[in-house]
């Protein structure tokens, strides 16, 4: 089967005071960025749509939901690792404001081993169920970049520790063949051809 994720839309800064999760919808330009990616998704053709339960990935499938006609199965495993985070700053503002943690993230790892393996395999296992669930299908999943990343760094064979090899930009897809027995082949990584001549939708790109 074949497995598309596709990273959610721009999202809102949002920083909260109060120890709650951030968890932003999307920004004016990122329902503009879903919109477009459902419209390509459709052309293409998909059969099931999954969806972490955070807004800006949520958000993202409704708006493909509503052009495929497929209802989003949300999926706890699909969720960010920093679900929990009471501030989100897109990578693009965070790279201006705050150059030391962005270069964090660059590196590839978010500073805490046992939580990244743990994030890892708990993507993983939730996409190991899906790909369970949908033999000789193409599935798509509105998820995160960090998820991406994960999935990724298991079908290439990278260190957890280091597993944010991969700049996935706002509503790009990653494809990957997949079977239930284990087997995986990735077949593109960043795809952005809805993008194309939208240079106002290119943001953080």
């Amino acid at each position: 089967m074949e497995l598309v994720f596709v990273r959610h839309g721009q999202p809102e800064r949002v920083v909260r005071h109060d120890g709650r999760p951030a968890d932003p919808p999307l920004s004016r330009i990122g329902r503009q960025q879903a919109e477009s990616v459902a419209g390509w998704l459709s052309e293409m053709g998909i059969d099931a749509l999954y969806a972490s339960p955070m807004r800006r990935a949520l958000e993202t499938a409704q708006v493909i939901s509503a052009v495929t006609g497929l209802a989003p199965v949300v999926r706890d495993g699909l969720s960010e690792f920093d679900r929990d985070s009471p501030a989100y700053v897109p990578m693009e503002v965070l790279k201006e404001t705050d150059r030391k943690r962005w270069n964090e993230l660059a590196s590839g790892s978010f500073g805490d081993a046992e939580r990244t393996a743990q994030f890892v395999a708990t993507v993983n296992r939730a996409v190991d169920e899906i790909v369970a669930d949908h033999r000789s299908q193409r599935v798509a999943l509105a998820c995160h970049g960090g998820v991406v990343n994960a999935y990724l760094a298991r079908c290439l064979g990278f260190d957890t520790d280091t597993f944010l090899r991969f700049d996935v930009d706002y509503t790009s897809v990653t494809r990957v063949f997949a079977s239930s027995r284990g087997h995986r082949s990735v077949l593109s990584v960043n795809e952005r051809t809805h993008l194309r001549g939208r240079p106002d939708l290119a943001i953080g790109l």
